[in-house]
């Protein structure tokens, strides 16, 4: 009897043999925006495993703006985005808390996280019995960037220098309620939760291994031991070159990481971490996605795979369908991952 696509993820990152390799596109507005019926085809053609629930947290009265369009949109934290591209997400131009002194000015959107939790979990439940997909939690908490949000970048480098200044103070703020957030989702009936924070520049690491250990690895701990208390599957991403930290992420209890391979050396990435966990993606989007040599992503794929694949598990067909590709690498990715045995 051929296996659901949850019995399919289930597999790959418990290791348990699935049938084929799993598959996970990430479609961008702007691929949906600029290419609609070939999105609609390959969507048609290969499905994806990996699905979210159809809940969405009550409207917040601070929340403006479109998150994709060109302009300004403010989010749940207060947080000002400006976007000066269609289809992507803009970036926050100026700072709510200028002086890290003023961290307790942060109002974390608390009254998003229902009290009465009868009716979101019956709706959430409801919609993971009706599928045979793989559903993991509509959230995605991000501590580092939402300090980044809150302070600007450059501050927020600066206070990972000087922490007790009221650094400290601030991730608290922001993780306590990404621990209530959480604590919400594995009380559904979805597969996975999963969270995210871009740590990797091109070559590097943002911060120092050790600052990040100290600081940042026992948030993540934290995420994993409440994810493995409620039998949820833990999934992470995080850009740019984090090879520095790619041991402890699996350290602390993740079942799937999903980062930009071709940043780093994926023979390293094998050596750290093949066979301990799931290689969630992906295939590179800042120079063969975009090109027009669809044997480029082909070949992409089967570099990835000569590295990582193991019939076992521990690969997923990710990528990213975002600005600059066109529709054909995205079918020729998807059936050359198709291939892979």
């Amino acid at each position: 009897m051929p296996q659901t696509p949850r019995e399919i993820v289930t597999r790959c990152l418990s290791f348990k043999k699935p049938e084929r390799v799993p598959r996970d596109l990430w479609v961008l507005p702007y691929a949906q925006t600029h290419f609609p019926e070939d999105v609609g085809n390959i969507e048609r053609d290969f499905p994806n495993d990996i699905i979210k629930p159809d809940y969405e947290y009550p409207a917040s009265p601070i929340v403006r703006g479109e998150r994709y369009a060109v302009g300004y949109c403010t989010d749940a934290w207060g947080c000002e985005f400006k976007n000066i591209q269609a289809g992507i997400i803009g970036e926050v131009e100026t700072p709510i808390i200028r002086d890290i002194s003023d961290w307790k000015s942060v109002r974390p959107p608390y009254e998003q996280i229902p009290d009465n939790t009868a009716g979101p979990y019956e709706n959430i439940n409801r919609f993971c019995a009706n599928t045979d997909k793989f559903v993991i939690a509509n959230c995605c908490p991000r501590p580092w960037e939402r300090y980044q949000f809150l302070r600007g970048s450059e501050n927020a480098l600066i206070d990972m220098m000087m922490p007790d200044y009221g650094a400290r103070d601030l991730i608290k703020a922001i993780h306590d309620f990404y621990l209530k957030e959480f604590e919400f989702w594995v009380k559904t009936d979805v597969d996975a939760i999963w969270f995210m924070d871009d740590w990797g520049a091109q070559n590097q690491l943002l911060i120092n291994p050790e600052i990040w250990r100290e600081l940042f690895k026992p948030l993540y701990k934290d995420y994993c031991d409440l994810a493995a208390a409620n039998d949820k599957f833990i999934m992470m991403h995080t850009d740019g070159h984090v090879t520095e930290i790619f041991a402890d992420l699996i350290e602390v209890g993740l079942d799937a990481i999903n980062s930009q391979l071709f940043c780093m050396d994926i023979s390293e990435l094998a050596k750290i971490g093949k066979g301990k966990i799931t290689f969630w993606g992906e295939i590179d989007r800042q120079h063969i996605l975009p090109s027009a040599d669809v044997q480029k992503g082909r070949d992409a794929v089967q570099k990835v795979a000569s590295h990582l694949y193991d019939p076992s598990g521990g690969v997923i067909a990710q990528f990213e369908f975002g600005l600059g590709m066109k529709p054909e690498m995205a079918v020729a990715v998807l059936e050359e991952w198709g291939r892979i045995k």
